[in-house]
């Protein structure tokens, strides 16, 4: 850790204090850091107490001439490995998923190209407003880290979730974001998500409900610990996550043609709902309503994308596979996983608004059983399944 360093953005809150803390253990776990303090953030630590313990200087003002000379906002924003918010208050969360930028501290997060870690702070009502939670729904799309809240007593005295992560906490959430070696670092790792689009006519497609969040999860769940990951996408309305390399694709056939491009690979995992049939021709103009029923539409079968990868000449060392099943989600995905000649199948049951959803509740089926986890954020999932792939990866090596 001795050549890493964060910027350190300290927010206005009452859990400003335990920063002070923070910088003092990043110190002796050897990680520079440079600080910024908001206006606001100024009321709770002194710029001199945040000098002193990280023996640098820190910027409150983004039109001081003499800090631009020494180190511009830009220069400022990119010169860290990594950027953290502590605490991370309603307004700067909402400040960053919005896009805006009038002081120093929403700059550097708007000009950053570095990851960044938020530790949010605030009163448990605004932690539970909608609006914070579209912001926080929004920053975790666009690749936004995040170490807590925790759950405990405000300082207005009410209970419950909104209190700062301690700064050790927030120090090991650092230090494994910055770590050199990853458990899957050297690993190159294939992911697809979302849908595809299978056209009828310039206009109209066949298609299904994915969101593509849980490919999305899992992508930036295994680039984060430390594997080379390409995402295959269909057609989503989600930010690519940070360090992913990310390829577009609208039909099975090109999803299809992507993956076999990315080969060879150490890990795919096909999260992806590819259509299983398209048209077998599709029209070159918009196929107008004429008052008489339209002729039928005969479709065809579209590639097998996982069972191609786990058959082929290239084939990964670990294949996964997704199931989205309607009933008997088990046998129907271990029936799959047969079929498909793949490692695992990661099941769940869609009926229960998964598509599109927040959560998730799988079983993960490999050759040695069934393995059932409890309904999670998809993010959870990812983090798991990163953990079980390294795992699995480190056995077979």
């Amino acid at each position: 850790m001795a050549d890493k360093s964060v910027l350190l953005i300290i927010g206005g809150g009452i859990a400003a204090y335990k920063t002070l803390e923070l910088i003092r253990r990043l110190k002796e776990a050897g990680i520079g850091a440079r600080a910024i303090l908001t206006k606001a953030g100024t009321e709770f630590v002194t710029p001199l107490s945040v000098s002193a313990l990280s023996g640098n200087k820190a910027y409150t003002d983004m039109f001081s001439l003499t800090d631009e000379t020494e180190m511009g906002h830009i220069q400022l924003s990119r010169s860290a490995d990594l950027v953290v918010v502590a605490p991370a208050t309603a307004d700067l969360m909402a400040k960053l998923a919005n896009g805006l930028a009038n002081d120093l501290a929403s700059t550097a997060l708007l000009a950053t190209d570095k990851p960044i870690l938020m530790a949010p702070a605030m009163n448990v009502r605004m932690w539970n407003n909608e609006a914070t939670k579209r912001n926080l729904k929004t920053l975790k799309n666009d690749g936004v880290l995040f170490v807590g809240p925790n759950d405990g007593e405000m300082a207005c005295g009410e209970f419950g979730p909104g209190r700062m992560a301690e700064p050790e906490a927030i120090l090991a959430a650092i230090q494994a974001i910055l770590a050199v070696r990853g458990p899957l670092t050297g690993i190159k790792a294939l992911v697809t998500a979302g849908p595809t689009y299978e056209p009828l006519d310039p206009v109209r497609f066949l298609a299904n409900r994915s969101s593509g969040r849980q490919g999305y999860a899992i992508a930036a769940a295994l680039a984060a610990a430390g594997a080379e990951t390409l995402l295959v996408s269909g057609p989503v309305e989600i930010a690519p996550p940070r360090h992913v390399k990310l390829v577009r694709v609208e039909t099975a056939r090109e999803m299809l043609a992507a993956c076999e491009a990315a080969l060879p690979v150490d890990v795919a995992v096909c999260t992806a709902a590819v259509a299983d049939w398209r048209p077998e021709t599709a029209a070159g103009s918009k196929i107008k309503k004429t008052g008489e029923e339209p002729s039928a539409i005969k479709l065809i079968a579209n590639p097998d994308i996982l069972a191609r990868l786990s058959g082929g000449v290239q084939r990964p060392t670990l294949v996964i596979g997704f199931a989205a099943e309607t009933e008997n989600v088990i046998a129907n995905a271990a029936d799959k996983r047969r079929k498909k000649g793949c490692d695992w199948i990661v099941a769940n049951d869609v009926t229960t608004g998964v598509m599109g959803g927040e959560r998730n509740k799988v079983h993960l089926i490999s050759g040695s059983g069934t393995e059932s986890w409890p309904e999670l954020e998809k993010g959870e999932v990812a983090v798991r399944l990163a953990a079980r792939i390294a795992a699995a990866l480190e056995q077979a090596a």
